[in-house]
């Protein structure tokens, strides 16, 4: 059994503290920054700040030949990878139409578009037919599905590669530290399968981060 407390408290021992990290800021380019901002007015699900930085700086120190993201939305969390790591290419899977043509702009117009390689439709179908291998995992598609992809995820990783799973920690109901909506039981139940399934297996060294929404750092042994 696995325990999901996650303290995270002051150093006099009071409750959660609620931060803010203005030195956290991802640099992002004024082109990518303007499309980024334009999503978040239409709450379109994008990185925040904080993870995003993570991200870039992750990419920045393992400089992947190949990067496999699953959970395009506009393109805005791709792209950032490939604007900072500039042998980089990028096969990214996204399930909605209208978000994969948003992508498409987003990758021209910052001029990463000759190292994407965008795939429309459901990642579960696509994954099982890709057959490469990759440096670098980015999983922020549907959570629920987090743990059903993680076996073929792991075939798909090279040795020593890096598996990052966004939004793990989903609003501290997933640590206890706050109350579940009824809604989002069975979603977070999926999460802690998924905890438990990467911080148990002997593939796999992991870590998990109190980093924007909770992200899961697996490596591959």
């Amino acid at each position: 059994m696995h325990d999901f407390s996650y303290a995270h408290k002051n150093t006099s021992g009071g409750e959660r503290v609620t931060r803010t990290a203005p030195f956290n800021k991802p640099d992002t380019g004024e082109k990518l920054s303007k499309i980024r901002a334009a999503a978040f007015k239409e709450e379109i699900p994008v990185s925040d700040d904080e993870t995003l930085n993570f991200l870039i700086t992750l990419v920045c120190a393992l400089r992947p030949e190949n990067i496999l993201e699953l959970g395009t939305a506009v393109g805005v969390s791709g792209s950032a990878m490939l604007l900072n790591s500039e042998k980089s290419n990028l096969t990214t899977i996204e399930r909605d139409e209208k978000f994969c043509a948003r992508a498409r702009f987003t990758f021209s117009e910052v001029g990463v578009s000759d190292r994407v390689t965008l795939i429309c439709g459901d990642a579960g179908e696509v994954i099982n037919k890709l057959d490469g291998k990759y440096d670098f995992i980015f999983l922020d598609c549907a959570k629920v599905q987090y743990v059903k992809y993680l076996p073929r995820l792991k075939t798909l990783l090279r040795s020593g590669g890096v598996l990052l799973a966004d939004d793990v920690l989903l609003f501290g109901f997933v640590t206890g530290e706050q109350p579940v909506p009824p809604k989002r039981r069975m979603l977070v139940e999926h999460i802690k399968e998924y905890i438990s399934a990467v911080t148990s297996d002997p593939e796999l060294t992991t870590t998990v981060l109190d980093i924007g929404n909770g992200v899961a750092l697996s490596v591959k042994k």
